[in-house]
């Protein structure tokens, strides 16, 4: 018996994840860091906790888990380990291991489903050259799953989602509009390619951090994630202390997102991503609005690159096979945190 996964699920992917302005709340300011070791805390909004070992290297820490954005269970698996690992390369790290979090409805799904999850996130850490070694489960009413990550990087090529300067060159490592894509699927309007091509890209791992990393002109770098392309360019901006432009023409997508979002597919995410930051973007129109704000699952790498440095990025890039153009600049700071043109 086939099982529709994302049946047993209030919510899909990354899209599950709480609003920005509802996690200020919950977090409160008390955010201090008291740990002189601790280079990147909850404090830095940043994609994972960053511990300096005292020798010249940090251990990365991370975790990430959702409910189902796909029926297949092992797809889902690989979809939710290949978001998990992401934040160790989005630091500039190397992933070490990862134990797995699971909370599965026992009695609506049979175990054999989650083994095949598990099985799909099994195969994506060996692609990774990591074990899956241990991990946690529990009963649950929805089906849940991520891993918990472990990385290492040294101090010298740590990127953070703060650095970036005015003048930067921004570059996006994947297209846009996996969550109108998923909620097309479940509406059933679909285009067949745009399954597959949704599929590939999120089970694309970003390993081609640790390389970009490596490059001085490497201002700063995140993966988009839940909180869509303006929220973590917000947060960016916010971080470093500037304001950006994008040009929307330049944003990588993902085919017939404006046939989807015609017929009104996109997801609740969308609005609530909006809600919460809203008033820090200049932009023209609502089509503009859902795509850059829709929430990715296992989304690209954000990257501020120097002026002078990005020749040397593109050819980096492209030894690994993506053919990328600047999708925007760092600005100065202004009234706005972004400035869609």
């Amino acid at each position: 018996m086939d099982y529709k996964l994302t049946k047993y699920s209030h919510g899909a992917g990354c899209g599950c994840k709480i609003a920005p302005q509802v996690l200020d709340d919950i977090l409160g300011q008390n955010r201090e860091n008291i740990f002189p070791n601790l280079l990147v805390g909850n404090q830095d909004r940043d994609d994972a906790a960053v511990f300096d070992l005292g020798d010249g290297t940090a251990v990365i820490s991370t975790t990430d888990f959702f409910m189902p954005i796909i029926d297949d269970p092992y797809d889902f698996g690989r979809i939710a380990a290949v978001n998990a690992i992401s934040d160790i390369y989005a630091m500039g790290g190397n992933p070490l291991m990862a134990i797995a979090i699971l909370g599965w409805p026992i009695n609506e799904i049979p175990a054999s489903v989650a083994h095949q999850v598990i099985e799909g996130a099994r195969f994506v850490c060996k692609q990774a050259h990591i074990p899956l070694a241990g991990g946690h489960s529990i009963d649950s009413p929805e089906p849940i799953f991520g891993l918990a990550v472990t990385g290492k990087v040294a101090v010298k090529n740590l990127k953070k989602n703060k650095g970036g300067r005015p003048g930067d060159v921004l570059f996006l490592t994947k297209p846009l509009g996996v969550g109108i894509i998923t909620t097309a699927i479940k509406k059933n309007l679909l285009i067949e390619e745009g399954a597959a091509l949704a599929l590939a890209s999120m089970t694309q791992l970003n390993d081609v951090g640790t390389l970009l990393a490596t490059l001085k002109g490497v201002h700063a770098m995140t993966d988009v994630t839940g909180f869509g392309l303006l929220g973590h360019l917000i947060e960016m901006c916010e971080a470093s202390e500037t304001s950006a432009e994008i040009n929307f023409e330049a944003i990588p997508q993902l085919p017939h997102l404006q046939s989807y979002l015609d017929q009104g597919s996109y997801p609740g995410g969308t609005t609530r991503n909006w809600d919460s930051y809203g008033e820090k973007v200049e932009l023209k129109n609502k089509n503009q609005r859902l795509i850059l704000a829709d929430p990715q699952t296992s989304g690209g790498l954000l990257v501020a690159v120097a002026p002078e440095s990005t020749t040397d990025f593109l050819k980096l890039v492209k030894t690994v096979g993506l053919e990328l153009a600047a999708i925007g600049t760092m600005q100065q700071g202004k009234s706005k945190k972004v400035y869609v043109k």
